[in-house]
Parts: structure tokens; sequence; C-alpha cells
């Protein structure tokens, strides 16, 4: 039986300059290996032993990295290692086969939003109204089944979240703020669920999970063993279960270690 390890990417397992937390003096910083350019310039990184670790990881595990991003923004990440054959994208809207985003898990992830929650247009016509120009950068849908935000964090006013939080809550969607971006993501739009579809397909006989924002929370849950990061937002919160590791690690050092902890609860095995 082989393990599959669902990671959430960014600030779990790739880091931006702005997150790296380096504390130490800068002739005692890891080497880094950038693994994602836009528009020519480097953007996201990992450490070099931590680029080791993915290339191993890869070898002995399912390895299926797990995000919020679109297609497109994940596609930009050059992940040390061999190509992974599975990804989940646009928060579990997409599971990607070999590059390609697999038509009957589109089909059911519709049904159930159809289903279960608020219409699309109706939530991103309400972000865009309470929204204000004093702070809003930018408006984004993305893959037509969320809506987010860019904004000035520090300008939001107190509050404001928490007030659309609410108001997401009863229509079936839930609230996240990462970074500048604020996710407005149907509640039935979860990594979990394609998770567990990934296992399926897969016959995984362990599933190990990692992630440091409110939208991986289900997939921590769901997973047979999970590690969170000193930082984001699942720290804050204050995150706890029984199958859930919480590590003191803060920033790319954080991804190095959940890479270790990875290798070490997976065991010898085999090469998958």
């Amino acid at each position: 039986m082989s393990t599959l390890v669902a990671s959430d990417l960014d600030r779990t397992l790739i880091y931006s300059a702005a997150a790296l937390q380096l504390p130490m003096p800068d002739a005692e910083a890891p080497r880094l290996l950038c693994v994602e350019l836009y528009e020519g310039k480097p953007l996201s990184f990992v450490t070099e032993d931590a680029a080791e670790l993915l290339a191993e990881l890869s070898r002995r595990t399912v390895f299926v990295p797990t995000t919020t991003r679109t297609r497109a923004q994940y596609q930009r990440i050059n992940l040390p290692g061999r190509a992974p054959r599975f990804a989940i994208c646009a928060n579990g809207g997409h599971i990607l086969v070999d590059g390609a985003s697999d038509k009957d898990w589109q089909r059911q992830v519709a049904a159930r939003l159809a289903a279960e929650c608020a219409s699309l247009d109706e939530v991103r016509a309400h972000l865009v109204a309470s929204a204000d120009a004093s702070w809003l950068l930018k408006e984004r849908v993305a893959e037509d089944l969320f809506a987010y935000l860019v904004v000035e964090r520090a300008l939001l006013p107190d509050g404001w979240v928490k007030e659309l939080s609410a108001w997401a809550e009863e229509r079936g969607w839930t609230v996240s703020l990462q970074g500048r971006k604020i996710y407005a993501v149907p509640k039935p739009l979860t990594k979990s669920a394609a998770m567990q579809e990934v296992a399926r397909r897969t016959g995984a006989g362990l599933t190990l999970a990692a992630g440091d924002s409110l939208l991986d929370a289900d997939l921590l849950l769901a997973a047979d063993r999970a590690w969170r990061p000193g930082h984001g937002e699942l720290a804050d919160s204050g995150l706890t279960a029984p199958n859930l590791t919480v590590l003191p690690e803060r920033g790319i050092a954080a991804g190095e270690r959940i890479l270790r902890e990875f290798l070490y609860a997976a065991g010898p095995g085999r090469t998958v």
C-alpha cells in the first residue's frame, strides 16, 4: 500500500521573499533554490536541503501538491523531483492527472456547488459592493469557482472580515484572509474531498498532509497524520487535533521540517 502526501504549497512548502522569516545574519542563511518565476522574476523558494527532500519524497510516495492556486498559477511552479502524476488545484475544484483536469471530478464538484451553496455571482457581487476603493487593489474570480480580493491589509477596517465571514457562512461559503488576499470559497469546495478521491484512485494506505491556512484545516483533519507550521492562520487560531503535529518552526525552515516529517512518517517503503 502506498503513502499519499497531500501538501499545501504557499507558506507551507514554498515561500516568497516576504515570507522567508530568516532571522539569522545573512552570511549564515541557508542557500535557496527558486522554484517559481512570475513575469521573468523569481517569486517562490525552497532551501537547497528541502529541494533534495522533495526529490526523495517524489520517489517514495504519491506526492500530491494541494493548493488554492488556479491551474495556471500552479503550473508556474517547478518543484524538484519527478513531476507529480496528481495535483489538486483551486482548493479541490480541479484534480490534475498528468497535467490535465479530470472531467468526472469537475462534474461532481459542479453538482455539489449547485446543490449546497449560494452562487458565485451572488457572493462576488457582495464582495465588490462591500469593499472600499481606499483599500481594494484587485478583485478576481478563480476558475469560475471562487472569488478573492487583493487588499491593502493595513487599511482594512476593523471587523470587516468578521462581518463578511458571518454573511458568507449563512450562504454556505467560508472566508479566509491570507496575506493581502481575502478568499471567499464555497464550503463544498474542499481540499480534503479531492485528497480522498486521489487516495481512492491510488489505493493509498496512509495519507499525510500539511498546511498553514484556514483553507487547509479540513485537509489536515481528514489525513491520517498532519502537520502545521508555527506561522499562518492555523497557528493564529490554535488549531489542534489528535492526528495533528504542531511544529515550532516558522517561515522557510518550517517547509524543510515538514518534508523531513513526511519522509520519516512514510518510512523506508518502496519507490512508487
